[in-house]
């Protein structure tokens, strides 16, 4: 079934550029490869969305498969997250008018909510493949904050006519260069023999927050600790 759904999407991105992830687009592709209507359409419930979501996690996933320890020995956080952002939209060069439709379809109120979990997916994917072991509500904020400086690199590569994207790139270690500061500024309060004592109890209730267990389902929020290192469902 996976490499039908693979001959599908390959066959709406000759349609995307014109029709966008529309209804048009996935009858003409099931219709280019001369696949059963209705299995087809099996594989992609929501139609249209569930099309372009299938697009968005192809991505993530060459993406990951090419964020290996050997690629990513001897770099710092900082710099393997800038790696990882820049190989994701690298690898969607070619198929670069295909995001920006699937941007304007995730941009619309009805469709949003996906557009945000797919964003989060991304951030988690790059966040795991990099080694992140945080397992408190540090898993959350760093995955917030990713969600939010991918988001606006993407939107800046879209508008980006300069040579080898070079614009976009240097707006990505800005982008990465604020979150670093303020990183700096969260060790910094922590440390602070002033503001120490204040952040003693936030800290230790921030600390029972647990990030989602690994058996369960990826897009359930976390739990709260019960303080003895177990965590309640």
């Amino acid at each position: 079934m996976q490499d039908l759904k693979d001959q599908i999407l390959d066959a709406a991105l000759l349609h995307v550029v014109f029709d966008g992830w529309s209804e048009a687009t996935l009858t003409a592709a099931i219709a280019d490869i001369g696949a059963d209507a209705g299995e087809a359409r099996a594989l992609f419930p929501r139609g249209p969305v569930d099309l372009a979501l299938a697009f968005h996690r192809r991505g993530d996933d060459a993406m990951v498969a090419a964020l290996t320890p050997e690629a990513l020995a001897g770099m710092k956080i900082r710099e393997k997250i800038t790696h990882a952002i820049r190989l994701r939209l690298e690898l969607m060069e070619m198929d670069k008018e295909a995001v920006r439709r699937g941007t304007t379809l995730f941009a619309l109120p009805i469709h949003a909510g996906d557009g945000a979990k797919a964003l989060w997916e991304t951030a988690d994917k790059i966040w795991t493949a990099i080694g992140d072991t945080s397992d408190d509500y540090n898993w959350y904020t760093k995955r917030m904050t990713l969600s939010g400086v991918y988001s606006s690199v993407v939107l800046y590569w879209l508008g980006d006519h300069s040579d080898g994207h070079e614009a976009t790139w240097a707006f990505l270690d800005r982008r990465i260069e604020d979150v670093m500061r303020f990183e700096k500024f969260k060790a910094q309060a922590r440390d602070s023999k002033l503001l120490k004592p204040l952040m003693a109890g936030p800290e230790w209730l921030l600390s029972q927050i647990k990030p989602p267990s690994k058996g369960g389902m990826a897009d359930m929020p976390g739990h709260w600790g019960r303080g003895d290192g177990q965590g309640e469902g």
